[in-house]
């Protein structure tokens, strides 16, 4: 699919990956709704795409209810007509120790990981069943890999990725839905999971992920790896266990990083 001259919605737009991506759709005329709830950080980032060919509007958004989704939808069809490309990129993980049951704590990751992400999905297949479109969902290597410190975060990416692989068997064309596996990006993603929380390893910038991402929707990729040592991995993880490597490793940092809290 052709990303310029487009209606895009964009959520997790003012940091991180998402505002990689703003940076790098703004370049293509097009329109674009960027999401966040960030008021500060949303309208920098908004403004600094100022001169460029794209038309951005900043929509101050906390996508962890239903009511506030719709209220999204509302706001782009209002203002567009209709969506072209949808980035479901917010999120955010914990890093932790679990230890003491808390379903709050559960609950507030999955509303934002994995019920907006799928509610979204659900709503774009709803309006535009007969229509070009693409949503493009910002997943993890940890939904194939789940690492220690990270557990709750990692069974929200695994959800999104078991949904993905069941519902596209009942869209007419699983294109319109767009997975994407960073490894860990070299952001505030960390420093926002907790206090002094060690960087996974090994990591890449959040613009080699957007333009992997933005590489994979004009070639009609359903699935995008932005990682060739990931590819790598998860090949010779068929026949020997790489993936208990990575976890022992990070077990290690986790306890490490437990005794100097």
């Amino acid at each position: 699919m052709k990303i310029d001259n487009k209606n895009i919605i964009l959520t997790g737009a003012a940091s991180g990956i998402g505002r990689a991506l703003l940076e790098q759709l703004s370049a293509l005329p097009s329109r674009i709704l960027a999401v966040d709830m960030d008021p500060a950080r949303l309208e920098e980032a908004c403004a600094a795409q100022t001169g460029k060919p794209a038309t951005v509007t900043p929509f101050l958004c906390d996508l962890s209810s239903r009511e506030n989704i719709d209220r999204l939808f509302d706001e782009a069809l209002l203002s567009m007509g209709r969506i072209d490309l949808f980035f479901a990129n917010a999120g955010f993980a914990y890093y932790e120790q679990v230890e003491q049951p808390d379903w709050e704590h559960i609950e507030k990751i999955y509303r934002v990981n994995v019920f907006n992400t799928i509610y979204t999905i659900e709503k774009m297949q709803a309006l535009f069943a007969n229509e070009p479109y693409r949503v493009v969902v910002t997943a993890s290597a940890m939904a194939f890999i789940a690492v220690p410190g990270y557990a709750i975060y990692s069974s929200t990416k695994a959800a999104l990725d078991r949904f993905a692989d069941g519902y596209r068997w009942q869209m007419k064309d699983p294109r319109k839905l767009v997975m994407v596996y960073p490894i860990g990006t070299r952001t505030g993603f960390f420093r926002a999971a907790g206090h002094n929380v060690p960087e996974a390893w090994p990591t890449q910038t959040p613009e080699q992920v957007a333009r992997a991402i933005l590489r994979g929707v004009e070639k009609d990729r359903q699935t995008v790896y932005p990682s060739a040592l990931f590819r790598l991995v998860m090949f010779l993880d068929r026949f020997l266990p790489m993936h208990r490597l990575e976890q022992s490793m990070e077990q290690k940092r986790l306890e490490g990083w437990l005794a100097n809290k």
